[in-house]
């Protein structure tokens, strides 16, 4: 189900927290999320993860496209209403309630509009180690990368998340846009079990391994002076030899489709 809202609205009064996790499947995620084993997201999002169609098959082309405002089109409503775009001419899915910006990005759209955006990357493709691993960082005002919010590191999102938490509570009152890429679901995954190979079975460890540190990141944001608009989704997915295709970069359902959620996240603070 698409449900429509005014991001014009949103964004007049709201703080953005975009979170990309890296490699996760959708049927994975939506099979946990029907065992109840993703607790924390279920309270944020109790209707679930909506099915969609990622618009690259590996990081750098669907982070490309995000930031572009092309998140993830649901796989039932092709031509449903975007959140975010950078203008140009013959948009079929630009409306009235989509946030429209006269920049090449929405990165620097919101940063016009008086947002502090901020980076902190996962997957190489935001280590900021090459030029190639610069590319989308330096779309930010501030871009944070550590090797223990890297793929390698079994306990990369608490890393991830307690410094998020750290810069949101020593924020001001201006507006964050916040974008956060989890590394923990992309391979190498094995550690999240007993065993020594990546599997589907430890795909779905990782991500309970995120949902497990979520609050952590929540709870910063719950504390500020505003509301703040969510938006949890996948870039790609990981084929585990479905069809013998491995990895992604590959044109395969389980890397095409791709979980995505959108809340708004309540202030706890009455001042």
């Amino acid at each position: 189900m698409v449900t429509t809202v005014n991001m014009n609205e949103i964004v007049k009064r709201m703080h953005i927290l975009f979170v990309t996790l890296d490699s996760l499947r959708y049927d994975v995620a939506d099979d946990l999320f029907k065992k109840a084993q993703t607790p924390n997201f279920q309270q944020c999002c109790p209707d679930g993860w909506q099915r969609c169609h990622s618009p690259g098959s590996f990081t750098y082309a669907a982070h490309q496209a995000f930031f572009a405002g092309f998140l993830p089109t649901p796989a039932t409503a092709a031509k449903a209403p975007r959140l975010f775009a950078a203008r140009f001419a013959g948009s079929e899915t630009t409306t009235a309630d989509t946030q429209v910006f006269d920049t090449p990005d929405i990165v620097t759209g919101f940063a016009r509009l008086g947002f502090r955006t901020i980076c902190i990357g996962g997957v190489g493709f935001f280590n900021k180690q090459t030029a190639l691993g610069n590319t989308l960082p330096s779309l930010f005002s501030e871009s944070y990368w550590e090797p223990s919010f890297g793929v390698t590191d079994p306990d990369s999102t608490r890393h991830q998340f307690m410094h998020a938490a750290r810069l949101v509570a020593s924020a001001g009152q201006q507006q964050l846009f916040m974008f956060i890429n989890v590394s923990a679901i992309h391979q190498p995954n094995y550690f999240y079990t007993s065993q020594n190979i990546d599997t589907i079975g430890s795909h779905a460890a990782a991500l309970r391994y995120v949902d497990s540190h979520l609050p952590t990141l929540l709870g910063s944001f719950r504390k500020k002076d505003r509301d703040t608009f969510c938006i949890f989704c996948s870039d790609h997915g990981t084929a585990y030899g479905e069809n013998n295709y491995y990895g992604h970069r590959v044109g395969h359902p389980s890397v095409w489709e791709v979980p995505m959620a959108t809340f708004v996240l309540k202030k706890t603070n009455n001042d």
